[in-house]
């Protein structure tokens, strides 16, 4: 047993890369390594990178620097998202052993034998056309809840984005197979899932990219409904223009599926939107957002905005700034627009100064907290169900509501992973909600 090897594992980006660095991890277990955390000595560390903001790109070298400060003869991998988009770059990155694009990451322990130090990183990458098969994956880090894979890459051509040059094109997996990852999650306890994928209301097309879908995001969301087992199902980020009025009736009504919706915006002009070569205008986002009031007048909205896009005027920024402060949604994700290699946006004029970017940013970061703010004040004094989660932070335990509300409650082990029905009381000072049992659901 002292000779087995140890393989610790980083994940920088979406829930889609955690879920894919489970996966992998799980290959190497059944190739007889033992997994440890990142922070400890191991003789392989393996980097599931992400391209999507320039962040990410100088994150991947402080990474390498840490497990090289673990252990300078460690050997090191690189897969994902920029691992496809920028082999050579990071090849050359000291201390990088070995970099694998979109198609061979899954088999990453094919190229592990030796593992002696390179000179240079070796790399071995396709063309991201090759990249039409389809690896289901979930994640099941933690006790209370999994990311469930169920498509990957994406056929839009976003004007900003370099995912389907990272990804490749829109597939997905099997209903069968997604149907048997769910069941093998719920053997497990575990008791919440959420569907990842880079564009899952596309959910359907066939495994090699055909177009025609097998089945729809719809029929997708009725079988898993009815998966044993299973206390929550949550839908994690959903196209507006594929979010479909019949999802949104099915999940008002649905038996595990909660009433929190992720949407993209990107932005309430229409003038940026055309330029960002979205699929839908701001009438539609309104649209969406209404009908889930409708149906589900207490749902979770969060939204995805990108602050500083070629060509955004003042006055187009504002126009975003008061679509959304009149929207009635609860949480937004502000991603301060960066200009990616191989992407239409690049060679757009109206490039936004970095402090104005950061500027536009801090105004819609703060929105965000004011939207929160209120979204939980409308929830204060209603009964609840509550999922809690592992960590002891500070002598409290954290767990959501089924439409995501924060709560807290003093730290007990016991409450670990279960689900109990509470009302909420009051704002915390640090914006999560306190509550009272009202009595145990599983």
């Amino acid at each position: 047993m002292e000779n087995r090897k140890k393989v610790a594992f980083y994940t920088l980006g979406c829930k889609l890369n955690f879920s894919e660095t489970s996966t992998i991890a799980r290959n190497f277990q059944d190739e007889g390594f033992d997994r440890v955390n990142f922070e400890e000595v191991a003789d392989i560390y393996v980097i599931n990178t992400c391209s999507v903001t320039e962040n990410a790109d100088k994150q991947f070298k402080q990474i390498v620097k840490k497990a090289m400060k673990l252990n300078d003869k460690a050997f090191v991998a690189a897969v994902g998202c920029y691992a496809q988009l920028k082999p050579e770059e990071l090849a050359s990155v000291d201390g990088v052993d070995l970099v694998l694009g979109a198609t061979e990451k899954f088999k990453i322990t094919d190229y592990i034998n030796d593992l002696s130090k390179n000179d240079m990183g070796e790399v071995h990458s396709c063309e991201i056309e090759e990249a039409d098969f389809y690896v289901g994956s979930y994640s099941i880090g933690d006790r209370t809840r999994a990311f469930l894979k169920v498509q990957d890459g994406c056929d839009y051509k976003c004007t900003y984005c370099t995912i389907p040059l990272a990804r490749g094109i829109s597939r997905s997996d099997t209903m069968e197979n997604v149907m048997k990852n769910a069941k093998e999650i719920s053997e497990r306890g575990i008791k919440e899932i959420v569907l990842t994928g880079v564009n899952i209301g596309d959910y359907g097309k066939g495994e090699f990219g055909n177009k025609k879908h097998e089945h729809t995001f719809y029929e997708l969301v009725q079988a898993l409904d009815k998966v044993d087992g299973i206390e929550r199902l949550r839908i994690s980020s959903i196209e507006p223009n594929l979010l479909k009025n019949e999802t949104i009736d099915f999940v008002s009504q649905s038996r595990t599926f909660v009433p929190h919706f992720h949407i993209p915006l990107q932005s309430g002009s229409n003038t940026i939107l055309k330029k960002m070569k979205r699929r839908y205008l701001r009438e539609l986002y309104a649209e969406r957002v209404a009908k889930i009031r409708e149906v589900m007048p207490d749902a979770c909205i969060g939204v995805d905005v990108i602050v500083g896009f070629p060509g955004e005027t003042d006055e187009l920024f504002l126009e975003t700034y008061n679509f959304l402060n009149e929207l009635d949604i609860s949480y937004l994700h502000v991603f301060t627009y960066s200009e990616r290699d191989n992407t239409e946006a690049m060679a757009m004029e109206g490039v936004v100064p970095a402090n104005v970017r950061a500027k536009r940013s801090k105004m819609l970061r703060g929105l965000s907290v004011k939207k929160r703010r209120a979204f939980y004040e409308s929830q204060i004094g209603l009964d609840r169900t509550v999922l809690f989660e592992g960590e002891n932070k500070e002598g409290y335990i954290h767990g959501f509501t089924e439409n995501y509300v924060k709560v807290k409650t003093p730290w007990n082990p016991e409450l670990v992973n279960t689900l109990h029905h509470v009302n909420l009381t009051k704002i915390d000072e640090d914006g999560s909600v306190r509550m009272e049992f009202l009595n145990v659901l599983v």
